[in-house]
């Protein structure tokens, strides 16, 4: 492990994307420990990624174009769906007192799927953990996985401290409800910006 890795990493995980967004709507909309359960959905997400560019998926949708066009627009279709659940009552940016409270379980799985459904995140670590790999290395997968486990406990860090600074404007927010609807289109307008990237992308 080199501190190039950590630098870029950290550059890579501090520029607010999907799991970012998510979080901080999460620590506004339901305070801090949920936003902590949010980021740990997002970071999960960061899994099946690395699995895949590990035994070569993320190839797979590197050359198939109908592959990453399926998953890519999968993708799109949920973060859509993310932004309407910001704007509906009961959505997550719903802070009334009667609202239902979504269950750790549900926090999770929106955390994950967003982050899931985004085959760039695929084809991103295939590219970029094997240019960390020193040459001869006994085992490049351990070292990959390793390199994989760094990223994710990086993710995790930097996104508590998102969800934090969005939980510590919640009372403010809350108590002014005009702020609080600007707060929601804006978090949904997000998402469906996130989405439109998305689907701009090309492998």
């Amino acid at each position: 492990m080199t501190w190039e890795f950590l630098v870029t990493s950290f550059i890579v995980v501090v520029i607010p994307g999907t799991g970012a967004t998510y979080t901080m709507a999460i620590g506004l909309g339901r305070g801090f420990l949920p936003s902590i359960v949010a980021a740990f959905g997002c970071t999960l997400s960061i899994v099946p990624h690395i699995v895949a560019s590990i035994i070569g998926i993320a190839a797979i949708l590197h050359t198939s174009a109908l592959a990453f066009q399926i998953v890519k627009y999968l993708g799109v279709a949920y973060l859509l769906y993310m932004a309407y659940g910001m704007l509906r009552e009961g959505g997550a940016l719903d802070v009334s007192p009667r609202r239902h409270k979504a269950s750790n379980a549900k926090l999770i799985r929106d955390g994950i799927t967003i982050n899931v459904l985004n085959p760039k995140l695929s084809v991103f670590f295939l590219s970029f953990l094997p240019q960390f790999v020193p040459v001869g290395v006994s085992s490049p997968t351990l070292h990959m996985s390793l390199l994989g486990g760094i990223f994710m406990a990086m993710t995790f860090a930097v996104f508590i401290i998102y969800g934090a600074l969005a939980s510590a404007a919640r009372d403010y927010v809350v108590s002014r409800p005009k702020i609080m609807t600007w707060m929601r289109r804006t978090f949904a307008s997000a998402f469906v910006l996130l989405g439109a990237r998305l689907a701009l992308t090309e492998r």
